[in-house]
């Protein structure tokens, strides 16, 4: 028993680890992309305007994150959708790539303090790095050249990263460390989405089938209202900073 206790310590701590090494590698590549490709496209604000933006994006993004929902005809029951993406991506439109990551991070840690967890920090890992699988690269592609026809580009490439990615997280990682760290076999998992559709026979054919459609669903649900509602929360923002804003180089048109 005790061997068995130590094991399950053992196996958080590394979850943990790895979660600890996910976030600084995203706000690691993030930063870089501000500092080189980014540098002579991103709005400065000053700190207190950029904790205070962070802040309250993130907060609205945790509210959303609580009315997750599933979708039965796609994937397993403990994969969620919800809107929690669309205050991140503006923030990530709004700062850049890494405040999208800061306003995802913040959404994250608020959710645990309200509702906690019920997937031992999985499915919140998940969302987590998923999302910042869509923010980022959309960020990057929009700050290169802001216009409405780059903001649709960006918005695509970030789905299909984000499909892409998503899927290849779950089957090599979140799959596995979800079965590992609740003690129910591989099997069993992938019998749900067998149950679902008769292709899925194994975890890469689960997040192929399931993962994949879901996070491209996901990506649709999150442009849709990013596109109708950034431009109009962006000039609240405006309107609301305090700090000089460095001149754009190309006018959204």
């Amino acid at each position: 028993m005790g061997n068995g206790i130590l094991q399950s310590i053992s196996e958080n701590l590394q979850f943990l680890l790895v979660c600890a090494v996910v976030i600084a590698v995203i706000i690691g590549v993030s930063e870089l992309f501000e500092r080189t490709v980014l540098a002579k496209s991103m709005v400065r604000v000053r700190r207190a305007q950029y904790v205070t933006v962070c802040g309250m994006l993130g907060a609205i993004a945790a509210v959303l994150y609580l009315f997750d929902f599933s979708v039965a005809f796609l994937a397993p029951g403990f994969y969620k959708l919800d809107f929690s993406e669309v205050p991140v991506m503006v923030g990530a439109f709004y700062l850049g790539p890494v405040g999208g990551v800061v306003v995802e991070l913040v959404k994250t840690l608020l959710k645990l303090a309200i509702r906690g967890t019920s997937t031992a920090f999985v499915g919140e890992l998940a969302n987590f790095v998923v999302g910042c699988s869509f923010a980022v690269p959309a960020a990057i592609v929009y700050h290169m050249n802001k216009s409405k026809k780059t903001a649709k580009m960006s918005l695509v490439a970030g789905t299909l990263c984000m499909a892409v990615f998503g899927s290849a997280f779950n089957a090599i990682y979140l799959i596995p460390a979800f079965a590992t760290l609740y003690g129910i076999p591989l099997d069993v998992i992938v019998g749900m989405g067998t149950a679902i559709n008769p292709a899925i026979t194994s975890v890469w054919t689960l997040a192929l089938f399931s993962v994949a459609p879901l996070n491209l669903l996901k990506g649709v649900l999150i442009s849709v209202p990013t596109m109708l509602l950034y431009k109009r929360i962006s000039k609240i923002l405006q309107n609301a900073a305090q700090g000089h804003r460095v001149p754009e180089s190309r006018t959204e048109n």
